[in-house]
């Protein structure tokens, strides 16, 4: 995963965690909820990425 690949990855996670508590403060559920599904496929986007890195590396060796 490259420098710039986990800047975009940590920027989406913290956009929705913004959105997230935007959303408690306002008691926005719908925005809450956005901001929740924006974190966990950030994450998602992480793990994979960086899951499929390990194995290249495996095969490299």
């Amino acid at each position: 995963m490259s420098f710039t690949e986990k800047a975009r990855t940590k920027a989406e996670q913290l956009a929705g965690a913004a959105k997230e508590r935007i959303g408690d403060a306002t008691n926005n559920e719908p925005m809450r909820g956005d901001g929740a599904s924006q974190q966990r496929n950030a994450r998602t986007k992480q793990n994979v990425t960086e899951a499929g890195s390990k194995i290249k590396d495996a095969f490299n060796k």
